[in-house]
């Protein structure tokens, strides 16, 4: 058949010049593409890896910077707390020395207080004393008919009172 030998005459030329390019464009590609591919793509990889190693510095750094941060903050809180501490205990020391002070007056009036009501009461006592002798004595005179001086009068009312 002509068909076949004219196929095999022209297939085998073509198949060559397929071979002869595709060896021409592996070799273009391995020889000149890929030394040129690889490079970007380590030059990809080493960036990846700097920034990485950045970020993990970056990380370390903020870790320290955060732990002064607590440390500093730990710090402030307590001088704060002993400041409010102190405020608290002059504040106090402050009130007792107020309120001693006005406890002191208090007492000082009290007692002034209870020596004007016991000076009064005797006041009273004695008044009541002197009208119950007098009642004493006008009751015995009208009762009895008997004469009594106001000193025994007032001697039996205190003896009455006193029990």
């Amino acid at each position: 058949m002509p068909q076949i030998s004219q196929l095999a005459e022209t297939f085998a030329s073509q198949i060559f010049w397929l071979l002869l390019t595709f060896g021409f464009v592996f070799f273009v590609v391995g020889k000149m593409m890929l030394p040129k591919v690889l490079s970007t793509v380590d030059a990809r990889d080493q960036s990846v890896a700097s920034d990485l190693a950045a970020a993990e510095a970056a990380r370390a750094a903020a870790d320290t910077a955060e732990e002064n941060w607590r440390v500093q903050e730990n710090a402030a809180r307590e001088a704060a707390q002993k400041r409010v501490a102190e405020a608290r205990a002059q504040g106090a020391a402050k009130s007792e020395k107020t309120l001693a002070a006005g406890n002191a007056k208090n007492d000082a009036k009290l007692a002034e207080a209870e020596a004007r009501i016991s000076a009064a009461s005797s006041a009273a006592m004695a008044e009541i004393e002197a009208v119950a002798a007098e009642a004493a004595a006008d009751i015995v005179a009208r009762i009895s008919g008997a004469k009594v001086t106001s000193a025994e009068a007032k001697t039996a009312v205190k003896a009455a009172l006193n029990g």
